[in-house]
C-alpha cells in the first residue's frame, strides 16, 4: 500500500522504518535458501565458497556442473572422485518420493474434501471434536506420531513397506487439505446446491457439476500442500521404510551423516526451486478463488 500524500513526517518515518524492518526479516528467512544454489555450482569437494566464486570478474575454472552430474548417477571420470564417488541413490530416492508423494496426495485429497464437505455441514454433530482431531497430526510432535504410528502399523505387518509409508504420509497430509477446502467452503452459497437439488440433479451430479468447479482452488491448493508435506517428510521415513526405500529426505539426511558433499546442495537446490514453483500455483489459485467468490485479490 502507497503512503498518502498527506501523511506526517512521523508517518513516512515510521512508515519506511516497517518496510526496512519487514526487508531484514525477508533476508533473515530467505538468505540461507538462496546461500546454497551458487555452492551447488562450485568445483570444490567441500561446500564453501572459494576464492575463484569470490573473485571479481569471476572465475570459469571455479565452477563446474561435476555435482549436478553426479547426483543423477553420471559416472563419467571428470564426475567421480575419492571422496565423492558415482551413485543412483539419488535418482531412485526421488523416483520413490514422487512415486509415495503423488499416491497419498490422491488419497489425501479425497478423503480430507470428503471430511471438509462434511464438517461444513450446519447440523454436523461435534463438528469441533472432529475438526480436533483430524488436524491432531499437525499438532502433536511428529516423533511422537511416527513413534505411534510404527508400533501400529507392525502389528498389522505394514512397516517397511511402501503401503505403510504412504498411509503414514496420507495421515500427515489430510490435514492440510480439510483446512485449506474448509476455508475454501466458508463463502460458498449453499442455496446453488438446493436449487441444483429442486431441479432434479443426483448428489454426485450436483457434486461435480456445481460444488466442484467452485472449491477446485481450494482443492489443489490443499492437494500441493498436501505434496510438499509428503515430498518432504523425513522423521515418518526413518521410522517406517526399510533401508532400500530410500526417498529425497532420507538420503540427504544419510548424506549429511556418511559423505558431505555438494551433491547434496544440488538436491536442496532443486527442492528450492520445486518449492518455489508450487508455492506460486498455490498464491494463483489463492488469487482466482478470491475472484470467483467475488473478492478483489490482495
Amino acid at each position: 500500500m502507497a503512503l498518502p500524500s498527506y501523511a506526517t513526517p512521523i508517518q513516512r518515518t515510521y512508515y519506511y522504518f516497517y518496510l526496512f524492518f519487514c526487508a531484514v526479516v525477508f533476508f533473515f528467512l530467505i538468505a540461507p535458501l538462496f546461500a546454497i544454489i551458487p555452492i551447488s555450482f562450485s568445483v570444490s569437494p567441500f561446500m564453501v565458497f572459494t576464492e575463484g566464486m569470490l573473485a571479481w570478474p569471476p572465475d570459469p575454472e571455479a565452477w563446474s556442473l561435476r555435482w549436478y552430474k553426479n547426483m543423477i548417477g553420471d559416472c563419467s571420470a571428470d564426475v567421480v572422485s575419492s571422496t565423492v564417488p558415482c551413485s543412483t541413490k539419488w535418482m531412485v530416492g526421488t523416483v520413490n518420493s514422487f512415486y509415495i508423494g503423488i499416491i497419498a496426495t490422491v488419497i489425501a485429497t479425497a478423503l480430507g474434501t470428503l471430511a471438509a464437505l462434511g464438517l461444513s455441514r450446519p447440523h454436523m454433530p461435534y463438528k469441533g471434536l472432529i475438526m480436533a482431531i483430524l488436524i491432531s497430526p499437525m499438532i502433536v510432535p511428529l516423533i511422537i506420531t511416527a513413534a505411534g504410528m510404527f508400533f501400529f502399523y507392525a502389528r498389522i505387518n505394514l512397516v517397511y513397506t511402501f503401503t505403510g509409508v504412504i498411509l503414514a504420509h496420507v495421515a500427515l497430509a489430510t490435514p492440510f487439505v480439510v483446512i485449506t477446502v474448509t476455508a475454501t467452503l466458508v463463502g460458498f452459497d449453499m442455496n446453488m446446491v438446493k436449487a441444483a437439488q429442486s431441479l432434479g440433479a443426483k448428489p454426485m451430479r450436483t457434486f461435480f457439476k456445481v460444488i466442484m468447479p467452485l472449491i477446485l482452488p481450494g482443492i489443489i491448493s490443499g492437494a500441493l500442500f498436501a505434496f510438499i508435506t509428503s515430498f518432504d517428510e523425513v522423521v515418518i521415513v526413518m521410522f517406517m521404510a526399510s533401508i532400500d526405500q530410500l526417498t529425497i529426505p532420507k538420503q540427504m539426511w544419510a548424506g549429511i551423516r556418511q559423505e558431505i558433499s555438494p551433491v547434496i546442495l544440488c538436491m536442496a537446490t532443486c527442492l528450492v526451486l520445486l518449492s518455489i514453483f508450487l508455492l506460486t500455483t498455490v498464491e494463483l489459485l489463492r488469487r482466482r478463488s478470491e475472484k470467483l467468490r467475488g473478492i478483489k485479490p490482495r
